[in-house]
């Protein structure tokens, strides 16, 4: 399977990604994606073809097998690394919408910009990447719990017993270097719970930073409020302080302006 568009899409997301999200790249890329194709798939090529029951029944081994690996773990890892990373595209899709907007009004009104900063995340990006960082964590939560809730936990057993129909009688039934497997299946489990550590620290740093940011505006307004009832001629000062979003859009600057100017007599 090639994974170079996973490789483009991830070192996309780095752009707008804070350390948390960097460290985050850095463990799906590096300690997950390059595990998984470069060693995982080599160790479980030979899953079925290495599953031995002791009898000679036909169907028997076949039965034994789904009934022990329902989905193997290669399936299982591909599907969670392509579910993890999708969330990703939302925020690189919302960026690229805003950089096209930018685009066509740069066009349109002589060089003036829509955004300062279309990467920026404020406003509608600011809720967009905080939804990524809900659904990768919720994704790597998932998938942990199918992989535990199917093998019922992370060890992978040398020796099985199988007592499946058209088997004649309880049957031993042994899998390809369980011990290997089960390093692998450890560190695999290892990363995706960094990952979603990851994540949680991310998202507890976007709500602080924002409650922290609401708190200081707040205070900056009651200041403003008890200057401009202290000194009449304030309140025109006031107004001329305050930090514009570099952000925001032209028309909404044009009609801020609007609204300060005073009413013609």
């Amino acid at each position: 399977m090639n994974w170079n568009w996973l490789q483009a899409l991830l070192s996309g997301v780095s752009n707008y990604s804070t350390v948390f999200g960097r460290v985050w790249l850095s463990v799906v890329f590096i300690f997950r994606v390059m595990v998984f194709v470069v060693a995982a798939q080599r160790v479980w090529a030979d899953e079925r073809k290495d599953f031995e029951c002791n009898t000679k029944q036909p169907g028997c081994v076949n039965v034994c097998y789904d009934h022990f690996v329902p989905i193997s773990h290669i399936s299982l890892w591909a599907l969670q690394l392509i579910f993890v990373t999708c969330p990703s595209l939302m925020v690189i899709a919302h960026v690229k919408y805003r950089q096209m907007k930018n685009s066509k009004y740069t066009t349109t009104h002589e060089g003036k910009h829509l955004y300062a900063r279309p990467g920026r995340k404020r406003g509608g990006l600011w809720w967009t990447y905080l939804v990524s960082l809900i659904l990768k964590a919720s994704f790597d939560a998932a998938f942990l719990c199918i992989l535990y809730y199917v093998y019922e936990g992370f060890n992978l057993p040398r020796l099985l017993k199988c007592s499946m129909d058209p088997c004649p009688n309880t049957v031993d039934c042994y899998i390809s270097r369980p011990t290997e497997k089960k390093i692998f299946t450890l560190f695999m489990v290892v990363s995706s719970a960094v990952c979603i550590l990851m994540c949680i620290c991310e998202m507890v740093y976007f709500i602080c930073k924002k409650v922290k940011k609401r708190i200081i505006e707040k205070i900056d307004d009651e200041t403003r409020e008890l200057k401009s009832s202290s000194t009449p001629h304030s309140r025109h000062k006031s107004k001329a302080s305050l930090r514009v979003d570099p952000t925001i859009s032209i028309q909404n600057l044009n009609n801020i302006k609007t609204e300060e100017a005073p009413p013609m007599k």
